[in-house]
């Protein structure tokens, strides 16, 4: 990891581990944060081009593709999530509220089918 990666992997951390029941974990070597056993956010890409994979859900993913800034999570867009390309400066905040609501969609529990 790059330096400037693992400033990012440090700042993801430590918003992420604030979350009750958060584990981290590792996927293919990926800083991967979990809640009930399901991924909220990770912090993936290759060398030099950090992203931070959130669940934003179906039915938003086309708002925040909009934005050139986010793009699809390879192998996990059809699950609803979105990735933001965390090169250069970030806006910490923002990205915190991403990973609350990623966090509280994957906490929920899953809706019942009648």
């Amino acid at each position: 990891m790059t330096a400037q990666e693992q400033e990012v992997a440090k700042k993801l951390r430590a918003i992420c581990l604030a979350l009750p029941g958060t584990e981290e974990t590792s996927n293919h070597g990926h800083p991967t944060f979990k809640v009930k056993r399901k991924a909220y956010a990770v912090l993936h890409g290759p060398e030099g081009e950090p992203a931070i994979a959130v669940k934003v859900g179906k039915d938003m993913q086309a708002v925040f593709l909009r934005d050139a800034r986010f793009y699809r999570t390879p192998h996990a867009h059809q699950h609803g999530y979105v990735s933001l390309h965390a090169k250069g400066k970030l806006d910490w905040d923002e990205v915190a509220e991403l990973v609350q609501g990623s966090y509280g969609l994957s906490a929920a529990p899953k809706k019942r089918k009648t």
